[in-house]
Formats: C-alpha cells, sequence, structure tokens
C-alpha cells in the first residue's frame, strides 16, 4: 500500500469537499490541482475518480438535511410529507435539463474544453456574474426601500420597525420574492435547472450556475443554496454512476491501490463537506456572494498568467 498516494487522494477529497459547495468549481480545482499533483494511477481510472469522488461529497447533503428531505419521517404531518414529496419532484424535472444536454456531451467535453485556460475563462466570468448580479439585487432593494412599496424589503420594516438595521446584502434578501423553498414554484425550479446546464463547462462550478440562476431568478440566497444542494443528489449519483459504467465497460479493473485511493478521497471529501456545508450556509445568510466572485477572479488571473509562463 503506497501512503503517498493515500495522502494525494486526502488533498483532492479535501478540494473537493470545499470546492463541491462553494461556487467556486471544484471539477476546476481538480482539474487544475492535477497539474501540479499527480496521482499514480491510469488514466481512465482518473477521470473515473474524478467524478464519483463526488459521492462523498453528496453524501454530506445527505445526512445533514436528511429529516428535510425525508417523506417518511414519523415526526412530520401529512401535509409537511406532502410538501417533501413536492421538493423532490421540483428536484428531480430540475435535473432534466442537465441530464438531456449534459450526458450526450460529456465526452466531447472532457475532450475539448478541460484546459486550463478554458478554465481560467470561466472562472473569471462566472466571478464577474457574481459581483454584477449582487450589485444589482442591492440598487434594487435600495429603490425598493426609498419608495416604500409593497415588495418583501418595505414589508419587512413594516412589520418590525424597530428591528436592528440590515446590511445591504440582507437588505437585497429581504427583497427577494421566493423567501423559503415552500414558495419556489415549478417555473423557478426549472430555470435554475436551466442554469445548471452551463456547468458543463469546466471551471463554471455547478454550484455556481445555479446560484446565479436562482439570484437572478428573484430567490432568497439561503433558498437557492439548499435548493442547489438538493439538486446535486440526483445530479451527482447519476453522473457517477454513469462514469462508473463508461470504467468498467471498457474493460477496466482497479487495483486494490486504486480502490484505497477512490476509498479515502470519498471519505475525505464527506467530513470535509460537512464542514464546507455548514460555513456556507451559516455565511449567506449574512453576507452575499460576491466574496466568491473576487476569488474566482483573483484565482482565474493567477491560472493564465501561470500557465502562460510555463
Amino acid at each position: 500500500m503506497n501512503i503517498i498516494e493515500l495522502v494525494k487522494a486526502a488533498v483532492f477529497g479535501i478540494v473537493e469537499g470545499i470546492t463541491e459547495w462553494l461556487p467556486i468549481s471544484s471539477t476546476g480545482h481538480m482539474l487544475l490541482l492535477n497539474q501540479f499533483l499527480t496521482m499514480d494511477v491510469s488514466e481512465d481510472f482518473w477521470n473515473m475518480f474524478l467524478v464519483v469522488i463526488q459521492l462523498g461529497a453528496i453524501l454530506a447533503v445527505c445526512v445533514i438535511f436528511f429529516h428535510r428531505l425525508n417523506p417518511f419521517s414519523p415526526s412530520k404531518d401529512r401535509a409537511e410529507k406532502r410538501d417533501t414529496w413536492l421538493l423532490w419532484a421540483k428536484t428531480v424535472v430540475a435535473c432534466l435539463p442537465a441530464a438531456v444536454i449534459g450526458i450526450p456531451l460529456d465526452d466531447w467535453m472532457e475532450a475539448n474544453l478541460g484546459s486550463p485556460f478554458v478554465i481560467a475563462a470561466a472562472l473569471i466570468v462566472y466571478g464577474i456574474a457574481f459581483i454584477v448580479i449582487e450589485t444589482m439585487r442591492e440598487r434594487r432593494a435600495d429603490r425598493a426601500l426609498a419608495e416604500k412599496d409593497a415588495r418583501p424589503v418595505a414589508k419587512h420594516f413594516a412589520a418590525a420597525p424597530s428591528a436592528e438595521p440590515l446590511s445591504r446584502s440582507e437588505l437585497a434578501d429581504a427583497d427577494a420574492r421566493v423567501q423559503s423553498l415552500e414558495e419556489l414554484d415549478w417555473k423557478t425550479a426549472i430555470g435554475i435547472g436551466l442554469f445548471q446546464v452551463l456547468s458543463i463547462v469546466p471551471g463554471t462550478s455547478r454550484s455556481g450556475s445555479t446560484i446565479i440562476g436562482g439570484l437572478i431568478l428573484g430567490c432568497k440566497r439561503t433558498v437557492v443554496a439548499e435548493f442547489t444542494f438538493f439538486l446535486a443528489i440526483p445530479v451527482m449519483v447519476g453522473a457517477s454512476g454513469l462514469r462508473l459504467v463508461k470504467y468498467f465497460l471498457a474493460g477496466n479493473v482497479p487495483t486494490s491501490m486504486e480502490l484505497a485511493v477512490l476509498g479515502v478521497g470519498c471519505l475525505v471529501a464527506f467530513v470535509v463537506s460537512l464542514a464546507a456545508i455548514k460555513f456556507l450556509m451559516g455565511f449567506v445568510r449574512r453576507h452575499d456572494f460576491k466574496p466568491f466572485g473576487w476569488y474566482r477572479i483573483a484565482l482565474g488571473v493567477a491560472v493564465i498568467a501561470w500557465f502562460a509562463l510555463h
């Protein structure tokens, strides 16, 4: 058993666990990390590992949100169980665009759009998008408050005039049309699913594309973050299953070392994801996504500079 390879797998697991849920592109970070830290495995195994390691991350969602996602919970009444089934239905339907468009293009994307410069461009473009969208939301909330119209941000102060002043990012959230998952209608859910299609380009970020879509469509940050987590379950399970089928149909049989590498990567991704999800949910309750936008831009510029010089 090669301890060095297991340590490398743990490093990839850490990166996966952090970047899968933060809107900064897990695949982009994994591909970039592979430029500096290469595991001693076959190319087919690496391509499979890159996707299947996400199962560790998705298990964290199932653990943290188990009660929310469990329609059979004995502590839920009939209405709550109905709402849970409805949430699952919206989640599955919202995943269909990514499945219909992403599966046929999977091999082509892998072969043609995995270069560091494509990843860097996607990081920068969507980083700018986060900053622009959040700025527009804040300005819209400022106008609503100044005009004292009937939108949610004005209602907030009407209901609690003595409440502690909100930051501009919190004002933008108070002005959002969709304030809870129960208010997430089918049209908005499908719209977020359509934005998820953008994530087939490496460096875009699946969570980043859905969060941007949710913000544009009028969702509160915590709502779109949670719905993004739920969308990941069928998407990642399906993508991992597809990649495993391709791997074995190609006649591959993993070595005991490769199985250990996959196990360590998934386990570490699971543990780190638990912390990353809790961090993100706590962060977005009081802050906007601009810091992630600036991070994406800085990383994209750094990647272009590094690979241009080397």
